[in-house]
């Protein structure tokens, strides 16, 4: 360094220190969320992160006048195997709730400063608010209900003016819940950006409060984060796919993985999606059999590649899972990925329309008794096209 700017250098340092100390000495803090993950009839995962080692509870107070500080609401902690977990991300799991029930919830993280042995030293608390304000809220599954609204948007990539705007056309607020149909992200680098392409923007405007479903695409496989995705976006089951009963619609969410073959340079040998494909089809195959499908007025697929396209993965799509999609008598395949609005179907070999949400529009969808209308809407809230899917009889 006997050629460098003795300035530069001395601001190099200074910098560094500074930046060091202001880390160190940042106060504890909740950084993101909480959030919902796969909220059904009698339970929710409620997910978020702090800025240190922590363990984590959620306090759950009934829908009532009482004010939250009125009483000890129970505790209910991050935990697994009988270990309280210690960690910056934090997923608690709620069982055992009522169905069609509003309950009010505050989440809390402790500081761990040090764990030697059976001896544990604790820092402060941070915890959501309800002094002078509400507490969070969210209120279970009613599968009896008659009528369902939802929204799914997909291809974001990040922009999170678009989804905002997308959201908003869709009006969300109305909504019982959205679904992410993948490729939120162009590929997983970090919690940062994870948070930074769409999270926090989902947080802000309904996450905290409104359930949000998520069906992997193949860019949220990329990047050297992509192995924390189902500890983001947990689900009971520990799988990335599975069925979810809504009202009159029984949803079966599907993971695509990735669209070209595994062999591909692109994926350096660190993936095996064929394999995985299969795992998922011998799923399917018994998921159809269950009650919460059968009885089901509505089946709506989701998945975020389409079976057409010409690509491997699209192509595993259409061998794997749209014979069993159309023999289990599936009524509309929501799907992304290509960036352009396309609707197919029904046609001989699938007896369902298949509608690809382009990464500009909406679906926004009203199932009741006597039809499923669907509307899909562009960023300024026009009409783009629109079906109507009747019950069979």
């Amino acid at each position: 360094m006997k050629n460098c700017n003795p300035i530069l250098i001395l601001i190099f340092f200074v910098f560094t220190f500074l930046n060091g100390f202001s880390q160190e000495e940042a106060p504890f803090s909740i950084t993101h969320g909480p959030y919902l993950q796969h909220l059904t009839d009698n339970g929710v995962i409620i997910v978020w992160t702090t800025n240190k080692n922590a363990v984590s509870w959620v306090e759950l107070a009934p829908d009532d006048s009482t004010h939250f500080y009125l009483t000890e609401r129970p505790k209910y902690y991050s935990a697994v195997y009988g270990f309280k977990d210690v960690g910056k991300l934090h997923a608690v799991r709620l069982e055992n709730l009522l169905p069609a029930t509003t309950y009010r919830y505050r989440v809390y993280s402790q500081e761990v400063l040090k764990h030697e042995g059976t001896k544990v030293q604790y820092g402060t608390v941070a915890a959501t608010k309800v002094y002078k304000q509400d507490p969070l809220e969210f209120t279970t599954i009613d599968q009896a209900k008659k009528n369902l609204s939802f929204l799914i948007i997909n291809d974001i990539h990040g922009n999170n003016e678009m989804m905002e705007t997308l959201l908003k056309q869709g009006d969300y607020q109305k909504s019982d819940f959205i679904i992410f149909n993948g490729d939120m992200v162009s590929d997983f680098k970090s919690e940062e950006q994870l948070f930074g392409d769409f999270m926090d923007t989902a947080i802000k405007l309904f996450a905290r409060e409104k359930p949000m479903y998520y069906a992997r695409g193949n860019h949220e496989t990329r990047g050297i984060f992509a192995n924390a995705f189902p500890y983001y976006f947990p689900s009971p089951s520990g799988k990335l796919y599975y069925l979810l009963r809504q009202g009159p619609i029984c949803f079966v969410v599907l993971d695509c993985g990735e669209d070209k073959p595994d062999s591909d340079i692109e994926y350096s040998g660190i993936v095996a999606f064929d394999q995985y494909r299969d795992a998922e089809k011998a799923w399917l195959e018994e998921a159809f059999k269950s009650k919460e499908f059968t009885d089901a007025l509505y089946k709506v697929a989701v998945v975020h590649m389409p079976p057409f396209g010409g690509w491997h993965g699209e192509d595993e799509v259409a061998q794997k899972f749209v014979p069993l999609l159309d023999k289990a008598g599936v009524d509309v395949m929501f799907c992304g990925h290509l960036h352009q609005y396309i609707k197919k179907g029904p046609q001989p070999g699938i007896r369902f329309p298949i509608v690809v949400n382009a990464n500009n529009t909406v679906v926004k969808a009203v199932a009741e008794e006597n039809g499923m209308n669907i509307k899909v809407l562009n960023l300024q809230g026009g009409i783009v096209d629109s079906m109507i899917i009747q019950p069979e009889k």
